[in-house]
């Protein structure tokens, strides 16, 4: 339909186009690409109003679009140039070739449907005509936004900004500017401004929303849903979810379970309202609210695959629920994949290998090769016979895909190498994967000297940031740490180990020596990491801050200048930390070169920790996640116990190397164990 809108659209039979648009709007009422269509057709006639109102309904639809709030901005024109707009842009041309507003709306429309290279061949020719008029200005920044470089879109909006500072569209292309490059703060200040220039414009409330939730205020973001959601011509599921999400995060949980309950009872299939509200289930323990809501929702939809993976993840593994469950979702979805994939898993957690290896023909039938069940196959010979089962392993290493594939089964050989024994063969099955990544890693880095003394710690003042500074060294289990954080809901920040990091300090595995040697000035680290922070979507200091690395070093800058803050460290037996950091890797991608070299750059790093705590440099906890590393409830137990709160357990955490595993290595990791054996017994654990 849309390709014979636009054909419609490109011999200029608008009413031809507009006809068609409407019927598909008619036909299917919930696509925003059809509304969307709609308000392309009725800008091309002129009728700006009926495509803003289509193209609001489209955002509705579809808020999280951001093409469609770029199109929105293009329909914001100025009273001054709406003749333009409305005139018909071949006859405008036709009679007057230096008639700027056609061009501009011809432009406009280009962007709107897509056609960047003919929008900027005519936003060129328009140029020859008045190169530094406003609205072209701005129009150039839209396009360069659309193609990507933000840094000129936000030029050119700000160079049109001065000769239009109260123009809704260039404080648009601006606001969306700013949001490309994460700055929150600067975007929610032009988008405020534009609803103030145009109060009725209700389709920038979800925008709006969007940018203030970014910036930790869930509520606040809730409050500007809420009149779109109270409105049933504006209640749309997409409108809902977001706004439940937003309450979600805003803690508010009573607000959130109802948008949230209506956005999933108007589309079933909607993954991002039921994570949702699992997550708030999760959160508040309501399991039997979990369960009405699930039944009711697959007794409508019983093809509901994501709904019924949900259902079963209500109920303990290995329990008759559990196979009640499963037995429901295969009566309704005979053959289908994921519960074939459910089955397997629940049935290994029985410890019945027959029933195991029986779960996994099923699924090898369905679908050949499909890898979880040729390793469950493997498992199930490996007791039997750890040759056979080890030759079937490699074969289908032989088979995966380089990159991530072949790691995971890579590391898979190597704790199957682990559980029958042959621990010097798992050590260089291990040490394999990281020399095949040696050269895409970072060198260990380097630590400071100790200084001569420390500056004394600052009183922080009633009002000053308390951040919470995370950090773990390889194999501590820190991720899960920060996991049982996020899932409470707070201010977690992990943007250190996405590909685009904040640019403070901090980001710097050198910073510690660069303080120490007077090459950053300790006030300077405090300062461009607090000047980050609304970059990183956070208005204040009060945040969950993953760090890459620590260096005693930092302290130099954190007690005078950050005294409000708090480290949290977590910690297990060194040499369980190598063998995890052998066998698992690391969030940091650092190179190992060698168990040894490991081990002893492992050492130094721990023997900071062990000053830490002996001198008691910095507000610190030390978190041992020793006992509770594959234990969720207990793991959210101990952090909550540290910080003073109640947090839920994370979900869907796999399954570590217990606690003393290390023991087993003691002949094929000796030296290095030598190594880590002093840090160990300082830290408090015992040396054998």
């Amino acid at each position: 339909m849309q390709q014979k809108i636009h054909q419609a659209l490109d011999t200029g039979a608008l009413d031809q186009a507009l006809q068609l648009a409407r019927d598909w709007t008619a036909s299917e009422p919930q696509l925003a690409a059809a509304h969307r269509t709609l308000a392309h057709v009725l800008a091309r006639r002129g009728d700006d109003a009926a495509a803003l109102s289509a193209l609001d309904q489209a955002i509705a639809l579809a808020p999280e679009e951001a093409a469609l709030h770029h199109e929105r901005a293009l329909l914001l024109v100025r009273e001054g140039d709406a003749a333009g707009a409305h005139a018909s842009l071949g006859q405008s041309l036709g009679l007057d070739p230096n008639h700027l507003p056609a061009y501009l709306a011809q432009a406009r429309l280009a962007i709107a449907m897509g056609r960047l290279e003919e929008a900027g061949r005519l936003i060129r020719t328009a140029g020859r005509i008045d190169e530094g008029h406003p609205q072209l200005v701005a129009l150039d920044g839209l396009l360069a936004l659309r193609q990507g470089d933000h840094d000129r879109a936000l030029a050119l909006a700000s160079a049109a900004s001065r000769r239009l500072p109260d123009d809704p569209q260039v404080l648009s292309v601006m606001g969306f500017g700013y949001i490309a490059k994460g700055n929150w703060a600067f975007a929610e200040q032009a988008f405020r401004r534009v609803v103030a220039l145009l109060p009725e414009a209700r389709g920038l409330q979800p925008l709006l929303a969007q940018v203030v939730a970014a910036q930790d205020r869930g509520a606040e973001a809730a409050d500007l849903m809420a009149p779109l959601l109270e409105d049933p011509a504006t209640a749309t599921p997409a409108l809902l979810r977001s706004g439940g999400l937003y309450a979600l995060h805003g803690r508010r949980t009573e607000q959130a379970r109802q948008w949230l309950g209506r956005a999933l009872e108007a589309r079933p299939q909607d993954d991002l309202a039921l994570r949702g509200l699992l997550t708030l289930w999760a959160a508040t323990d309501a399991r039997d609210d979990a369960r009405d809501t699930l039944d009711a929702l697959l007794a409508a939809d019983p093809g509901n695959g994501r709904a019924w993976a949900a259902r079963l993840a209500l109920e303990s593994p290995a329990t008759p629920e559990a196979a009640a469950v499963l037995e429901r979702w295969h009566a309704a979805m005979p053959g289908h994949v994921p519960a074939l994939e459910a089955s397997l898993f629940n049935t290994d957690r029985t410890g019945d290998p027959a029933a195991t290896r029986a779960a996994a023909q099923r699924l090898l039938e369905a679908v050949p090769a499909h890898p979880a069940g040729l390793q469950f196959l493997v498992e199930a010979l490996l007791p039997e016979d750890p040759d056979a089962a080890l030759e079937q392993a490699r074969q289908i290493l032989a088979r995966a895909a380089d990159g991530a594939e072949r790691d995971t089964v890579g590391s898979w050989i190597g704790r199957l190498l682990d559980r029958v024994g042959r621990h010097d063969q798992a050590v260089a099955q291990w040490q394999s994967l990281h020399d095949g990544h040696a050269a895409s890693r970072s060198p260990l880095p380097a630590l400071a000297a100790s200084p001569e003394g420390w500056p004394p710690l600052a009183t922080a003042a009633e009002d000053a940031p308390q951040p919470l500074l995370v950090w773990g060294a390889p194999g501590s289990g820190v991720e899960r740490v920060v996991d049982t954080l996020a899932a409470g809901g707070g201010p977690v920040l992990a943007d250190r180990y996405r590909p685009d990091p904040p640019r403070d300090p901090l980001q710097s595995l050198a910073t510690g020596p660069a303080l120490v040697e007077g090459r950053l000035a300790p006030e300077a680290l405090v300062a461009q990491w607090a000047q980050h922070l609304p970059a990183r979507g956070v208005a204040g200091g009060n945040v969950v801050d993953w760090l890459l690395h620590w260096d005693n070093a930092l302290l130099l800058a954190l007690r005078p200048h950050l005294p409000g803050g708090r480290l949290l460290v977590a910690l297990r037996d060194p040499r369980d930390m190598l063998l995890d950091w052998l066998s698992y890797g690391a969030a940091l991608p650092l190179k190992l070169e060698s168990p040894d070299a490991a081990a002893r750059w492992l050492a130094a790093v721990l023997e900071q920790v062990a000053v830490l705590q002996e001198q008691d440099l910095y507000p610190h906890a030390v978190l041992r996640l020793d006992e509770v590393i594959n234990d969720p409830a207990a793991l959210a137990g101990l952090v909550g116990q540290a910080l003073g709160v109640t947090l839920p357990a994370p979900r869907g955490t796999p399954r570590r190397m217990p606690a003393g595993r290390w023991r087993a290595y003691q002949a094929a990791l000796a030296g290095p164990f030598a190594v880590l054996a002093p840090v160990a017994m300082r830290l408090g654990y015992p040396e054998a």
